[in-house]
């Protein structure tokens, strides 16, 4: 079968590149779909089962970090596009292991960015690497009425922002220097199905049918602004089909939720769907040591995307999180898997075997 366009898209089996490989694989049957991924902890192609059989989708196990790899992937596919997810992206991690987050979001970046360059060259048209981001490379707000815009200018303060900056920077000077057919967009905080358990909405919904404590960082008081997943991969199938050569793109959902208050939604919404008295479970709420360099308050203003590609979020905050909480008390083996460690074990296997 010969596709229209042969797109990579890199992280595809984490939370938000299985979205969006998913998205991609049932919106367009004319694209083939290569997700490219090294299935590290927080990679799991459990999340793509629905669409793994479909003809315009195809696995692909590796590392970006090498760059042997990266170069004959390229030669092997001939890529149109590429949508760069992949990416090191805990915060506490990087904290505890900063240069891992050098490795894959530094390196890993130059390698794809090069790999992209020398394939194009001289063919530029129709081509596009669009470079997924983060809102954490802004630094941080104090001001209630600010917000950060395309232009903001960078201030990384974690190991894992500053990798995620400077990932940005080569984007955009390969784009300056060579003409690549870049984009760029930095999102807020993601939730939704299939988010790995580590982060603050999955641990307090795992935490709470698990009756174990609920960590809350210091008073609870830091904001961040909270997406769907889902609307998420809207916006980047809307970018990378219609976003201007060159350009960033902000996507947020304009909503911003204390840490603490978020914590007690959960708990209610958890109380409710449990049948428990109301209340009951913010009684596991525990208050614990700040995170060191813990930035107070992200917060996103979308209204260029919204402006001039017509994106705007699909589900209010309640909504979303509403069907959150259903899909992970709908699918717990799913995240009985996860926190086991099951789900590395038999795909790390897997390809282990396949290999030799």
């Amino acid at each position: 079968m010969k596709f229209e366009k042969c797109i990579l898209i890199t992280g595809g089996a984490g939370f938000i590149g299985s979205h969006v490989v998913r998205l991609f694989v049932t919106k367009y049957p004319q694209y083939q779909i290569v997700n490219l991924d090294k299935l590290t902890y927080a990679g799991n192609l459990e999340n793509l089962k629905d669409i793994d059989k479909l003809p315009n989708y195809t696995f692909e196990h590796g590392d970006i970090v090498d760059e042997n790899y990266i170069d004959s992937l390229f030669a092997k596919y001939q890529f149109d596009g590429v949508i760069h997810l992949a990416a090191e992206s805990h915060v506490d991690r990087s904290i505890t292991d900063p240069m891992a987050f050098v490795k894959t979001n530094v390196i890993g970046t130059c390698n794809l960015l090069n790999s992209a360059k020398n394939l194009w060259k001289g063919q530029m048209e129709g081509k596009r690497f669009y470079h997924v981001s983060t809102d954490e490379v802004y630094g941080e707000l104090h001001d209630p009425s600010e917000f950060f815009v395309e232009t903001t200018s960078y201030d990384p303060r974690s190991p894992y922002s500053a990798s995620k900056a400077s990932s940005d920077h080569f984007v955009r000077a390969y784009h300056n220097t060579y003409g690549l057919p870049i984009v760029v967009s930095n999102c807020s905080n993601n939730y939704g199905p299939n988010h790995f358990p580590e982060k603050l909405i999955p641990l307090m919904i795992n935490n709470i049918k698990n009756w174990k404590p609920l960590p809350v960082y210091g008073k609870g008081e830091n904001v961040r602004d909270w997406l769907f997943v889902i609307d998420h991969a809207r916006a980047i199938d809307n970018i990378f089909h219609n976003g201007k050569n060159g350009d960033t793109y902000n996507i947020g959902g304009n909503n911003e939720w204390k840490n603490l208050d978020l914590v007690h939604l959960l708990c209610d919404l958890m109380d409710e769907k449990q049948g428990n008295p109301v209340g009951k479970s913010r009684e596991l709420i525990t208050y614990v040591t700040d995170r060191a360099g813990h930035d107070l308050r992200y917060a996103i203003d979308a209204s260029k995307l919204m402006s001039e590609l017509g994106w705007e979020p699909s589900v209010t905050f309640e909504e979303g999180l509403s069907r959150t909480v259903d899909w992970y008390l709908n699918n717990w083996d799913w995240i009985e898997n996860i926190t086991s460690g099951d789900y590395q074990k038999y795909y790390t296997s897997m390809y282990e075997t396949s290999a030799n």
